[in-house]
């Protein structure tokens, strides 16, 4: 059933998959049902919900970002691996980081990158804040990637200091908001990054959705990231 709805879904949002990748999918969905009966890993389980507001929604960052071959990407505070287990297996060759403060969905990760078949794939268990500061993660990636609802200005000091000089943070969000790409430019500057792009895209079902691509172009002050309540309760 839920094949034939990803099929489905996919086809709508202009995706092609192949057999392979239908498979790895469809393995990815079992497991995340079977696991979110133990923990809360997300709120969406009806299979037309998780094909194309997980998966379709987390496979297009690649029609709007350009990501070379056997680039690195750290997801960061992954959740259930949204966006970045559904790009690994429409792009095997990108080095993939999942950086969580949850252990228990690392656990449920771990399982999945598993039963994937996927043997690079690193697995962090930390803070983003704590992360950020640690020498082997700092400015040590081409991309970052964020599917969060914290504002951009908050998001982007959790992110960019783990881009190195010349990548991007990608932040992917809801409806877009000119007003909330405004108030982080001052923010963003500060942390060496400067937004590039912006691109509003809809899933099949009409719902709105954005990709921020913010450049990294000079080397994240050591102030930053500061802890988490500075960053929640005095934003850039």
């Amino acid at each position: 059933m839920f094949k034939d709805i990803l099929i489905e879904q996919a086809k709508l949002s202009q995706i092609e998959l192949t057999d392979e990748q239908i498979e790895k999918l469809t393995r990815y969905y079992e497991l995340l049902i079977e696991w979110n009966g133990k923990m809360n890993l997300t709120a969406l389980t009806e299979p037309s919900d998780v094909a194309l507001k997980h998966f379709c929604d987390s496979i297009l960052l690649l029609k709007y970002a350009e990501i070379p071959e056997n680039n690195s990407l750290i997801d960061v505070g992954t959740g259930a691996g949204f966006p970045s287990l559904p790009i690994k297996i429409i792009r095997p060759d990108i080095k993939l980081c999942l950086l969580d403060s949850l252990n228990k969905r690392l656990v449920f990760l771990s399982e999945v990158v598993k039963e994937l078949g996927f043997n690079d794939v690193k697995i962090v268990h930390s803070r983003a804040e704590d992360g950020a500061r640690k020498a082997e993660l700092r400015e040590k990636f081409d991309f970052a990637t964020s599917r969060a609802v914290a504002q951009l200005n908050v998001l982007s000091e959790y992110c960019l200091p783990y881009v190195k000089v010349g990548g991007a943070f990608l932040a992917m969000k809801g409806k877009y908001s000119e007003e909330e790409i405004g108030s982080a430019k001052s923010g963003i500057k500060l942390l060496g990054g400067k937004t590039e792009k912006v691109d509003t895209y809809y899933l099949a079902d009409g719902s709105e959705r954005t990709i921020i691509n913010v450049k990294k172009i000079l080397k994240t002050d050591k102030l930053y990231p500061r802890t988490s309540a500075k960053i929640k309760n005095k934003p850039l």
